[in-house]
C-alpha cells in the first residue's frame, strides 16, 4: 500500500471511529444528563434517596412512591403552588351544602386517561368504590383520612354517585372539617378504572392516570422513567419530554451525580453541603417550606414502652439540641410537639422535656423497666425530616446507654422497615412525617389516634381522651375552636409521651443552574409539569 492510500485509509478509519464514539456518547447523555442527547428531547433527571415501594398511591404512605405518582395521576382538587390553598384539579369547581354533608363536583370535560379511556363521573365513582371497599392494609390513607371503610361506624363517606357524565355528588355520614383538603392529597388521585379492573395487583407496577406524564419503565432500586403525555388536557404542559426518578441512597453520591451532570435535581442534600452549593455558580439551592416532624416512636404495646414512665424517661434522656446541631446544621429546630409550628393549633405553651439524664434515671427506677436490651430501628434512607437515620440512631443509642438502657441498632430495607413498623414489631423506631394537607388532623389524628393503628399509627398508642377530642375537632367548623381542641390534645400526648419529637426541618434540594420553574412543595410531593431544562 502506497503512502497516499495508507494516509487515506487512516483518515477514513479515524472518521468512522469518531462517528461511533460520538453516537455512543449521545446515547449515554440522552439516558442520563438532562442537558444532553437529542436537542429536540428534553429530559429531567431527579435524584432521590430511595426507590418507591408501589406506584398505586392509594396503597402506600411513603413519600418516594407518592412523589412519582403525583406526576402520573391527578386529584379532583389541587393544592396551590407552594401552599396548601385549594385550587381546581380534575374538578373545575365544587359546592358544599350548608350542613356540610353533601359535596357536588363539576368535572373537567374532554380529559382522557393515558390508556385512551374517558375521565368522567363514572370513573370517579369507581375509584371511590375501590377505596371504600378496601381495608387498612390495601388503602392505609383512606382509613386515616376518612375514618374507615364502607359500612364501618366511623366512616366519613356514605356514598359517591354520578349525576350525568360531568358531575359527582358525595354524601357524608357526618361532617368533616378537612374533607376537601383530604381529597386534594396524592393518595386520592383518580386512576384509570380500565387499568385497575383489568389487573388490580399489576396496577401498582404499571399505573395509569390523566397526569402530565405517562409511566414507561421501572428498574427496581435504579430508576423510574416517565414520558410526556402529549394529549395532556392542560395545554403547553409538561415542559420536558421525559422525567426520570433515579435512586441514589447516599447523600454525598447524589450530590456528586448532580455536580457531574448525571442528574438535574438532587433531593436530600446534607445541611453541611448548603454553603458549597450556594458558592457554586453551576448549581442552585432550593429550600422546601417546612411542614414536617422527625421523631423517635416508642411502641406502647411492647415492653418496656408499655410503661409511661419509661417513655418519659427516654424523652428526658435524649439530647435533642445536640442532635439538631450535629445533623441538621441550622436547617431545623428542636421539636416538642407531634406537629410543626406552622400548623394552626400548635400548642406553644407546652414546656418540652428538658435533657436531664439524672431525671431519666430516676424515672426508670420508678418504672417497671427490667434492664433488658431494646431494639432501636434506624431508618435506612435519608428523608426530609431526617438526613441520616443511622448516625442519629447512634447518638440516641449513646444517650440511652448513659441512663442505663442498652439498645441494639436494627436495620431493614426501606419497604420492609415501613411494613414491619406498621405492624408494631419495633421497640423504638426512627421515622417522621411530612404533612399532606396543612391541617392538624393530618398529624395528630393520622399518626396518633386509635382509628389508625395498623395504618399510620405505628406506636399503637390509644387514649380515650385524645380520641374524643380529635373526633370532635374533625366535625368542628369554627377554626378557633378546632385549634383549641388540638392544643388540648397535644397536652395529653406530651404527658403520655408515645414519641420523642426530634426536629422540624427545612429540607434542602439542589439543582443545576439550567433548571427553571422548580418550586418545592411543602407537602414533599412535587409536580414537574412546569419545570424546564434550558
Amino acid at each position: 500500500m502506497n503512502k497516499r492510500k495508507s494516509l487515506t485509509f487512516v483518515l477514513l478509519l479515524v472518521l468512522v471511529l469518531s462517528t461511533i464514539l460520538a453516537a455512543c456518547g449521545s446515547k449515554k447523555e440522552e439516558g442520563g444528563k438532562g442537558s444532553g442527547g437529542d436537542a429536540k428531547e428534553k429530559t429531567l433527571v431527579y435524584g432521590r434517596g430511595a426507590d418507591s415501594v408501589k406506584l398505586d398511591p392509594s396503597a402506600v404512605t411513603d413519600g418516594e412512591s407518592l412523589g412519582v405518582t403525583k406526576n402520573i395521576m391527578e386529584t379532583l382538587i389541587n393544592f396551590g403552588e407552594g401552599s396548601t390553598e385549594l385550587v381546581p384539579g380534575l374538578a373545575e369547581k365544587w359546592e358544599t351544602s350548608k350542613d356540610g354533608l353533601t359535596y357536588t363536583f363539576e368535572l373537567q370535560k374532554g380529559v382522557k386517561f393515558h390508556d385512551g379511556s374517558d375521565f368522567n363521573a363514572e370513573a370517579v365513582v369507581k375509584n371511590f368504590d375501590r377505596w371504600m371497599n378496601g381495608n387498612a392494609e390495601s388503602n392505609p390513607y383512606f382509613q386515616s383520612m376518612f375514618g374507615g371503610f364502607k359500612g364501618e361506624k366511623n366512616a366519613v363517606i356514605k356514598e359517591v354517585k354520578a349525576d350525568g357524565d360531568d358531575q359527582v355528588v358525595m354524601t357524608l355520614n357526618h361532617a368533616q372539617a378537612p374533607f376537601l383538603k383530604n381529597l386534594a392529597m396524592t393518595p386520592f388521585a383518580i386512576a384509570s378504572p380500565t387499568a385497575f379492573e383489568k389487573d388490580a395487583k399489576g396496577f401498582e407496577k404499571n399505573p395509569v392516570g390523566t397526569g402530565p406524564f405517562k409511566f414507561v419503565e421501572w428498574k427496581r432500586n435504579d430508576a423510574i422513567t416517565l414520558e410526556k403525555n402529549k394529549d395532556y388536557w392542560q395545554k403547553g404542559l409538561p415542559k420536558v419530554d421525559k422525567l426520570i426518578f433515579r435512586s441514589i441512597p447516599d447523600n454525598s453520591a447524589r450530590l456528586n451525580a448532580l455536580t457531574s451532570g448525571d442528574i438535574d435535581i438532587a433531593d436530600g442534600i446534607n445541611p453541611s453541603d448548603a454553603a458549597s452549593i450556594e458558592g457554586n455558580a453551576d448549581l442552585q439551592l432550593f429550600k422546601r417550606p417546612s411542614l414536617n416532624v422527625g421523631y423517635l416512636g416508642l411502641t406502647v404495646t411492647r415492653k418496656p414502652f408499655d410503661d409511661k414512665k419509661v417513655r418519659q424517661a427516654v424523652n428526658h434522656a435524649i439530647d435533642k439540641k445536640a442532635i439538631v446541631e450535629a445533623f441538621f446544621e441550622g436547617q431545623a429546630e428542636v421539636a416538642k410537639n407531634a406537629m410543626p409550628p406552622v400548623i394552626q393549633g400548635f400548642n406553644d405553651e407546652i414546656t418540652d422535656y428538658e435533657y436531664d439524664p439524672e431525671k431519666a434515671k430516676k424515672l426508670l427506677k420508678e418504672s417497671n423497666y427490667d434492664g433488658k436490651e431494646i431494639e432501636l430501628w434506624a431508618m435506612p434512607v435519608p428523608r426530609p425530616y431526617m438526613p441520616d437515620g443511622q448516625k442519629i440512631a447512634e447518638a440516641i443509642q449513646k444517650n440511652l446507654e448513659d441512663i442505663g438502657m442498652k439498645s441494639k441498632i436494627v436495620n431493614y430495607e426501606w419497604g420492609t422497615y415501613l411494613e414491619k413498623a406498621s405492624k408494631g414489631e419495633a421497640d423504638a423506631f426512627l421515622l417522621g412525617w411530612t404533612g399532606d394537607n396543612g391541617d392538624a388532623d393530618n398529624f395528630l389524628y393520622t399518626l396518633l389516634d386509635e382509628d389508625n393503628i395498623g395504618s399510620n399509627n405505628y406506636t399503637y398508642f390509644k387514649n380515650d381522651k385524645t380520641h374524643k377530642i380529635l373526633k370532635q375537632a374533625q366535625i368542628e367548623v369554627d377554626e378557633d375552636k378546632r385549634a383549641a381542641l388540638y392544643k388540648e390534645a397535644q397536652e395529653i400526648l406530651h404527658e403520655e409521651a408515645p414519641w420523642v419529637p426530634l426536629a422540624y426541618s427545612t429540607p434542602l434540594l439542589a439543582g443545576n443552574k439550567n433548571i427553571k420553574g422548580f418550586n418545592p412543595h411543602p407537602t414533599g410531593s412535587d409536580r414537574f409539569d412546569t419545570v424546564e431544562v434550558e
